[in-house]
């Protein structure tokens, strides 16, 4: 489920970044709204499942498939609603062959722009597979759970 093993690995540099910068492009492309940026994170099949972070809170949202879905939806719920800002910590990854995973901390900023006071502040652990495209990884199994969060999330989600 995470990478946890106790020492580093062996992965070339350029990977590295470019696994990394998968999970930068998902995080960027939502705070500024940008389609391309925000779907040129995803392989085509990708799957995202928000459920285990929004299960904290009594959220259930579905499990989204299909990189156009995952855009149209995330985008489409917080547009001209909420702004974020994303912060990506601790990598670890794992590589085999043209695959890898990768385990990292989150932390979101979610702000109703209607009203600044209504906000949630999410850590969350993001277990991610990828598969690589050529000189670049996208992510094609995304898991999200929360560790905490302060702030109203049923008012930046959606209610249980």
């Amino acid at each position: 489920m995470y990478v946890t093993r106790t020492h580093a690995l062996a992965v070339p540099p350029a990977d590295q970044l470019e696994i990394v910068d998968a999970l930068y492009r998902f995080g960027l492309g939502q705070d500024l709204a940008d389609r391309e940026l925000f779907a040129s994170a995803f392989s085509a099949d990708a799957e995202l499942d928000f459920r285990p972070a929004a299960a904290r809170w009594g959220g259930q949202p579905p499990l989204m498939v299909g990189r156009d879905r995952i855009v149209d939806t995330i985008l489409a719920g917080f547009a001209g609603r909420v702004v974020t800002t994303h912060q990506v910590t601790n990598p670890r990854i794992d590589v085999a062959g043209d695959t890898a995973d990768l385990t990292a901390l989150v932390e979101a900023q979610h702000v109703l722009t209607a009203d600044r006071d209504t906000y949630a502040l999410l850590k969350n652990r993001y277990d991610v597979a990828l598969v690589r495209d050529g000189a670049r990884w996208l992510m094609s199994r995304v898991r999200i759970e929360n560790v905490w969060y302060f702030g109203e999330p049923a008012a930046i989600f959606g209610a249980p």
